[in-house]
């Protein structure tokens, strides 16, 4: 999500991406539809190297183990560097063309997907070096773990570092490794590939909302601190949860009403709602603070529909059964 900021903010940059001044609001958001963590970073930076951090400091309840990333996260470090710390990482998949598979020997010859993995003999693992330099990786991934080294540090040190370091190669190898199994996963797999389209388009259906209820001075951050600008984006995301919050809870009664009218819901059908509604929401309405004190009735967020069978359903079609 883009940040807007004045163009002569002493932090703004105009951003390739999105071609206007400003900085980026890296939003990390759970499959629940609400954003965990969130980044203010300015434009011009390696976006990938702050998938990792903000994982890591993520103290919710909500823990990830798969996580979707735009096309930034196809890096051979941050493949490398999630693989290590236990993290499923499933970028979105674009230019084919320029990807490259690897080989786990030379002699490895593939019947029908040759191809892919260019001329033979060439694009080969090695997994001697990874075999060597094993113990510094995972000595590296729990520095990273522990906080001794942040995230972003490290992978930007992998993105330039040299060649004839030795620990540096092996990331890279190991990257390649989990980057190829992922591209083979996701040729192999079409539930797969549904279920990572159905999450990027969540993110950015986010940021829309997230920039809907950021309205004020037209979404333009005009504080030149960079403590401020990281509270503004910070606060909006806050906000953001808050009415994704209210506007389950208002689905969840009308289920409920419905069903005791009589009506039949489908959770197939329920399933399609999303929480990022703004019909029915006035942001220039009543701020009625007199209420801030008054203590809230216990809620319910969850209708009273049977979600089992789609649940089954996603298990069965990621090869996830009860075996027979």
């Amino acid at each position: 999500m883009s940040g807007h900021l004045y163009l002569d903010n002493l932090l703004s940059e105009t951003s390739v991406r999105y071609g206007k001044p400003g900085g980026i609001a890296y939003h990390h958001v759970s499959d629940t539809y609400i954003a965990l963590f969130t980044h203010f970073i300015p434009c011009g930076v390696w976006e990938a190297v702050y998938i990792i951090e903000g994982l890591l400091k993520n103290t919710s309840e909500v823990q990830p183990t798969t996580v979707h990333a735009d096309t930034q996260g196809q890096s051979f470090p941050v493949f490398a560097l999630a693989h290590l710390l236990g993290f499923d990482l499933m970028p979105r998949i674009r230019n084919w063309k320029e990807l490259t598979f690897y080989r786990p020997a030379k002699q490895s010859e593939y019947v029908h997907i040759d191809a892919l993995f260019g001329e033979p003999g060439k694009h080969v693992i090695n997994f001697d070096l990874i075999e060597s330099q094993f113990r510094h990786l995972m000595r590296v991934a729990v520095s990273v773990r522990e906080g001794t080294i942040s995230s972003s540090t490290l992978l930007k040190r992998l993105r330039s570092g040299s060649r004839k370091n030795a620990t540096y190669a092996a990331f890279r190898e190991v990257g390649r490794v989990i980057r190829t199994v992922q591209l083979l996963r996701y040729l192999s797999d079409a539930p797969l590939r549904r279920r990572m389209t159905a999450a990027t388009n969540k993110v950015e259906s986010f940021n829309r909302f997230s920039q809907w209820i950021g309205f004020g001075n037209r979404g333009v951050i005009a504080d030149n601190d960079p403590i401020e600008q990281e509270k503004a984006m910070k606060f909006n995301a806050l906000l953001t949860n808050a009415v994704i919050f209210h506007n389950a809870l208002d689905i969840a009664e009308i289920v409920r009403q419905l069903l005791e009218e009589g009506w039949e819901i489908d959770p197939e059908d329920l399933a399609h709602i999303s929480p990022y509604l703004t019909e029915h929401i006035n942001r220039f309405g009543e701020y009625s603070t007199h209420e801030l004190g008054i203590q809230p009735e216990a809620y319910d967020p969850k209708p009273d529909v049977d979600f089992t069978p789609l649940r089954e359903q996603d298990l069965t079609a990621a090869g996830l059964g009860q075996a027979a």
